[in-house]
């Protein structure tokens, strides 16, 4: 009878099988969450027997000294809170033992230096493997958190639309050369994307560019006719009279940028009914019809 040889490792030298798997990494730490968990206990314990004694020591103390019930409930909910921050910080050190940190390093801080290198070095091996996908950029989930409704309608607006024109209201001033800024940036689009808060859209640009939606160029659009609608607007006619005389526009544009443009298609809908809105609802939010 001949024997065969055991199969080759397939390995090799790949240095990304030097990397656990999620479940050899979790039993790996199991010993250092099970003494987590039981000094969570522990602690839980004897904060709730030290609290009972404290709280009865704090009831004499005001029956004796007349405090108000306000003042002793204030006290309680200080010491709760700070009770939940212990557990915070006991929570935080368990799910560093999870990810295979020293069980005795304490919790990482989000700007630890050690922290942020392990995450870049995540980040490296998820770029080195050719079988990882990513959908979409991971950032948008976030962006989404901190876009309002109107924001949204903004957005897929511009993605359908294109840039749209936006002026500068500029007053003549002496010299000549010289000018000064009365309004910046007015423009349609809340008008045109159907926003509820119309008072609000110069906000809601800011913000929309602070994440990197949208950017403001200096440049025109190349067709006039939209600006010539753009300055007969009331707002615009009002900024020209509060300019006085020699108050002028100065053409702009507003744009989404690529990454605004790939969020909008990936995050935002196309469903044109989405768009249509009961008139009893705008009416009931302050909507102007």
């Amino acid at each position: 009878m001949t024997t065969t040889d055991p199969p080759p490792d397939d390995r090799g030298d790949d240095p990304l099988d030097a990397y656990e798997s999620p479940e050899a990494g979790l039993l790996a730490a199991a010993p250092a969450l099970a003494k987590l968990a039981l000094g969570a206990a522990w602690r839980t314990t004897e904060w709730t027997a030290g609290a009972s004694v404290r709280a009865g020591a704090r009831v004499i103390d005001a029956a004796r000294t007349g405090e108000s019930a306000t003042d002793l409930l204030q006290q309680a909910g200080t010491d709760v809170r700070g009770y939940a921050r212990q557990l915070l910080g006991l929570a935080e050190a368990m799910e560093a033992a999870a990810a295979g940190e020293a069980p005795g390093s304490g919790p990482a801080r989000p700007g630890d230096p050690e922290s942020l290198r392990r995450r870049g070095e995540e980040l490296l091996r998820q770029s080195a493997d050719v079988t990882y996908e990513e959908e979409a950029h991971p950032a948008y989930r976030r962006i989404l958190s901190d876009l309002a409704p109107d924001e949204g309608r903004i957005l897929r607006f511009l993605s359908r639309e294109g840039a749209q024109p936006a002026v500068d209201v500029r007053a003549a001033r002496v010299p000549l050369v010289n000018s000064e800024l009365v309004a910046p940036g007015l423009s349609m689009l809340g008008s045109g994307a159907g926003a509820r808060y119309l008072d609000r859209v110069p906000a809601y640009l800011h913000n929309l560019s602070r994440l990197g939606l949208i950017w403001f160029s200096r440049e025109s659009l190349v067709d006039p006719l939209r600006y010539q609608v753009l300055e007969a607007q009331p707002e615009v006619g009002e900024a020209l009279d509060e300019a006085g005389r020699g108050g002028r526009t100065v053409r702009r544009s507003i744009h989404l940028t690529p990454f605004g443009e790939d969020f909008c298609r990936v995050c935002l809908p196309p469903d044109e009914s989405i768009d249509t809105l009961p008139d009893s609802h705008a009416s009931r939010d302050g909507a102007e019809p």
